[in-house]
């Protein structure tokens, strides 16, 4: 069946504006004009795509259908559209989306090392948690995300690579928690998961991937976690950790050689949480600009830039 992009192009706007006029004040055409390519997409589909209403109209159960296939399509030539116009220009833009955690933690030596090659480029980052930034991907307003893995968000089949792998671990301040750091022979004496149970315990929020992940392995000890705090911050976790709130989760790399929590110490667990890995994430059916490609080599090519050098902190375990 040959029919027009233009036509999709102005179904594409009605749908998602839901309104004629809208759609034909971003198309730059008449209101009559958007109803005329509606009615002649609609003929010679042989369905009604939408539900004309007083002021905003809806879509059908067929309009529905249609829209699933036509907004990536659509996206995908605008995508398109812009490499080309801007392909050969330093100016082009970076977007990229990843947690606070991992762009202060992981993210930001290679941000600094890719401004100076390219300082021209835009680096847009869009920070969300995990799954959030799965979903960014999936939609096309990002071209890479970095996540942590297991993220069962992670849909569509895009293309991954490990950046890094890393364990998550408990920390707390023993000064507010002796028992939690008691030895034996000089050596620390390993807390099981019941009995960290008994401590007041604090994560990642219930929408994050983390939080999926601890709860999982927590079941399959049938346990049943229920911590007493919940945040967005691995940071804001870290300072309650220090001033004595309670025993904070976070990932070993936020807490390993990082002077400004050097009151925490990580717990010994009998049962050590499983490793979990660092993701990088793109789609291949879309190109990646100039930039977005620089970023992709250096995250997977054994490329990484020298951290920000940190004062040694002491007292880990």
């Amino acid at each position: 069946m040959d029919i027009s992009y233009e036509l999709y192009k102005v179904f594409y706007y009605v749908a998602t504006s839901r309104s004629f006029s809208e759609a034909g004040s971003k198309l730059f055409i008449s209101q009559s004009a958007v109803s005329q390519s509606v009615r002649t997409l609609e003929r010679r589909l042989g369905q009604t795509l939408f539900v004309r209403k007083t002021k905003r109209v809806t879509l059908t159960k067929e309009g529905e259908m249609l829209f699933k296939h036509i907004e990536p399509a659509v996206h995908l030539i605008l995508r398109g559209e812009q490499q080309v116009l801007n392909s050969g220009r330093l100016s082009s833009q970076l977007r990229i989306g990843a947690s606070d955690t991992i762009c202060r933690y992981v993210l930001v030596p290679y941000f600094k090392r890719l401004h100076e090659l390219l300082p021209e480029v835009h680096i847009n980052i869009v920070n969300g948690t995990s799954p959030q930034c799965a979903q960014m991907l999936a939609a096309g307003d990002v071209d890479l995300i970095v996540t942590n893995s297991p993220n069962p968000a992670l849909g569509g089949n895009p293309t991954t690579v490990t950046v890094k792998t890393f364990h998550d671990i408990f920390v707390g301040n023993p000064a507010a928690f002796p028992d939690c750091f008691r030895t034996r022979d000089g050596r620390p004496v390993p807390l099981s998961l019941p009995e960290l149970l008994q401590y007041p315990l604090m994560m990642l929020s219930k929408h994050s991937a983390t939080s999926a992940f601890l709860h999982e392995h927590f079941q399959k000890h049938s346990l049943d976690l229920a911590p007493e705090i919940e945040l967005n911050s691995n940071d804001l976790l870290l300072d309650l950790a220090r001033i004595g709130l309670g025993i904070a989760c976070v990932p070993d790399y936020c807490l390993h050689g990082n002077a400004d929590f050097a009151e925490l110490h990580e717990l010994a667990i009998s049962d050590p949480l499983p490793e979990r890995a660092l993701l990088l994430a793109y789609d291949e059916s879309r190109p990646l600009t100039s930039a977005a490609e620089m970023l992709r080599s250096m995250l997977t090519g054994g490329t990484a830039p020298d951290p920000e050098p940190k004062p040694a902190a002491t007292g880990k375990r």
